[in-house]
């Protein structure tokens, strides 16, 4: 390890070693911005990939609204929460339904979609807690994984929205 006790890999990215304005400073700069724009890239092409897919697959399409600036300050994760791209995903997926003469649903995001059980409707509000990943309901017995039960309670959101 250096001295200052950073490993390798953030002194690979730090722009500071060089002294500012010299030559080495300047091509590390580059190469820092090349490997910004491959990650920038390679989330683009992803997310017009998958939109592209889902477009093509079905001829409505539900999501959920969600506050990412908000769930970024409540939540342990951070700037990941706002790195991934969902707002991107968002638009690209409306444009490319409504090109197609498609539709986008948006369900309400105080929707309680992962405290519904997707079985009997049972609400359990002891779920909120983020943690909880998997949870049994109460009333009928049924096994959900949180994530699985909020995209069948999306759907069946979706279905009952598209109806009215």
């Amino acid at each position: 390890l250096p001295a200052d006790g950073a490993t390798a890999d953030a002194r690979a990215t730090q722009t500071q070693p060089h002294g500012q304005g010299s030559g080495n400073w300047v091509k590390q700069k580059r190469r820092i911005a090349k490997l910004a724009a491959k990650v920038r890239n390679q989330r683009a092409d992803f997310l017009h990939k998958t939109a592209n897919r889902l477009a093509a697959r079905y001829d409505c399409v539900g999501v959920e609204d969600l506050d990412m600036k908000d769930m970024s300050q409540s939540l342990a994760l951070g700037k990941s929460t706002m790195d991934n791209g969902y707002g991107m995903f968002r638009t690209m997926l409306a444009y490319k339904l409504e090109r197609q003469g498609k539709q986008l649903v948006t369900v309400d995001r105080f929707y309680p979609s992962s405290q519904l059980c997707s079985d009997c409707g049972y609400r359990n509000k002891d779920t909120k807690n983020l943690y909880i990943r998997e949870w049994t309901c109460p009333d009928c017995g049924v096994w959900h994984d949180r994530d699985v039960n909020a995209a069948t309670n999306i759907m069946h959101e979706t279905r009952r929205l598209v109806q009215e």
